[in-house]
């Protein structure tokens, strides 16, 4: 049995991982609670998970500001949480934990001292690392040190190397307040080294590259104008530089802002000229003029698309469709997701390769 508590949920990643993984193994899953304000994530989150007699803590910040609510949840073994990743984001002014969103984090340590679950499994971005020279990640593991988990491990995951067709890299930090298995290891390598021997023999989805993923044709209004495509080809402006190409077939990192269309150097675009190719593989072995591209008929990814690349299948896109989630949404649901595989590898090596399960 797996009981476990969601922190800054999203639209649900880690749960999707656990589930699927229970699914696999006949391992019974329980989700106890999650935190989640955004009010569309949410509506996302409901249309795809049964909450009845979960507790939602709803903003993290107002419910750990009262210790009554934390004693009230109900014991759990796993703690997961993608927390707030601005503060820290290459993208962002990196102000870490001078900025109030960086300060959450000590919300997951005020959950840690009072439930003291055995396992806890964070994400954030990999700048995170490297933030203020280090000394954001050395407070952070400090402070869960203080908590009483003394077995920290980390690393970097690329979600390209687990079966999404997305690169993406972020640093996991899995930590234990019980003692472990010798030899016990926990980095990408150890974990891809588990999850690959499953051969496709689970419930999480599979790409090889885009073309798992994209449709041939899409509605009207997911293509460029003439007018932007100069913009989105562009490799730069006086201040940023940057080769700007289409027809990649491993994306780029999804991201929140992915709704505004940044340029080909920072998002995914597609030509039809690519989809509708008879070899679309060789096609992208072909050199394009910028001129030329302007000519091709060029499209974003649809939100459907966008969900896949982070490993939430059709059925979970649909459910937020149908529940009146508009593609602005769900664009920014997807760009904040943590990438289901990932996540799914992971706990496949914690709780079935090394059966920590057993150490409860």
């Amino acid at each position: 049995m797996i009981n476990h508590l969601e922190l800054f949920a999203g639209i649900g990643g880690f749960r999707k991982a656990i589930d699927l993984l229970g699914k696999d193994f006949s391992i019974k899953t329980n989700c106890v609670g999650f935190s989640e304000r955004d009010p569309y994530a949410v509506k996302t989150y409901k249309a795809n998970y049964n909450t009845k007699g979960e507790v939602e803590l709803g903003d993290i910040d107002v419910f750990t500001s009262n210790k009554k609510n934390i004693t009230a949840l109900p014991d759990f073994q796993l703690l997961t949480g993608g927390f707030p990743c601005q503060a820290f984001s290459m993208m962002g002014k990196q102000e870490g934990f001078n900025d109030a969103r960086g300060n959450v984090f000590y919300r997951i340590t005020n959950i840690l001292n009072e439930k003291k679950p055995p396992f806890i499994l964070l994400e954030n971005v990999k700048n995170l690392k490297s933030h203020d020279d280090g000394k954001t990640f050395k407070e952070i593991l400090k402070s869960l040190r203080e908590c009483g988990y003394t077995n920290i491990f980390y690393d970097v995951f690329n979600t390209s190397n687990f079966s999404l067709a997305q690169t993406r890299n972020r640093v996991f930090i899995f930590a234990s307040r019980v003692e472990l298995p010798f030899p016990f290891h926990f980095s990408q390598t150890a974990v891809i080294n588990s999850f690959s021997p499953l051969n496709g023999e689970s419930s999480v989805l599979r790409q090889k590259n885009i073309l798992d993923v994209l449709e041939k044709r899409t509605e009207q209004k997911y293509y460029l104008s003439h007018k932007i495509k100069k913009t989105i080809l562009a490799d730069g402006s006086k201040n940023f530089r940057s080769k700007s190409e289409i027809n990649q077939l491993i994306a780029r990192p999804l991201t929140a802002t992915m709704v505004k269309m940044h340029r080909a150097c920072q998002d995914n675009y597609y030509s039809d000229e690519f989809l509708q190719a008879k070899k679309p593989i060789d096609f992208v072995k072909q050199v394009y003029t910028k001129q030329e591209l302007q000519e091709h008929s060029i499209r974003k990814l649809t939100p459907k698309e966008a969900f896949a690349l982070q490993g939430f299948d059709e059925t979970f896109s649909n459910n937020a469709i149908k529940a009146g989630v508009s593609n602005h949404q769900l664009y920014r649901q997807a760009g904040n997701a943590v990438s289901v595989n990932t996540v799914y590898a992971i706990l496949y090596h914690l709780f079935i390769s090394n059966n920590l399960l057993k150490l409860k």
